[in-house]
């Protein structure tokens, strides 16, 4: 195994690690924690899932020059499992996430807003890109390990 391998393979599941923890525990404990009100919560999720965003697209960038550096612009059959997380972060950075953030200003603010499905779009869009991840990983550890 390449150096460049075992930097994807870390990167895949740093990547994978971050989503799980922010997303899956840290996003709906913040809320139990005594004084946190709805603003504040919301507040605080804007700027973790920024902060998210941002840290996914920095491992992002680490993996696709890794994978560069090791295969150059020739495809890989295992890189279909990292292509549906690339098209997740895409569409979250672009759509999702700037829809949640509007909202999240809008009900700080104090303004009433309608209920949308958004919020369950990003939670889907979540739990397909660690499923999309966790098999990256591991196609490239059985192919580049075992």
């Amino acid at each position: 195994m390449s150096t460049n391998h075992a930097i994807v393979l870390a990167g895949a599941f740093l990547w994978l690690g971050f989503v799980g923890a922010i997303s899956f525990m840290e996003a709906w404990l913040k809320f139990r924690a005594p004084g946190i009100t709805l603003p504040l919560g919301l507040g605080i999720g804007r700027l973790v899932f920024q902060a998210l965003n941002i840290v996914e697209w920095v491992i992002l960038i680490g993996v696709l020059i890794n994978l560069y550096l090791q295969h150059g612009f020739s495809y890989q059959p295992f890189y279909f499992w990292l292509i549906a997380p690339v098209l997740l972060l895409i569409l979250q950075t672009v759509w999702v996430l700037p829809a949640l953030d509007a909202r999240a200003e809008l009900h700080i603010r104090g303004e009433v807003i309608p209920p949308s499905k958004i919020h369950f779009v990003y939670v889907l869009f979540e739990l397909l890109k660690v499923g999309f991840l966790f098999a990256f990983g591991i196609k490239l550890f059985k192919k580049f390990i075992l």
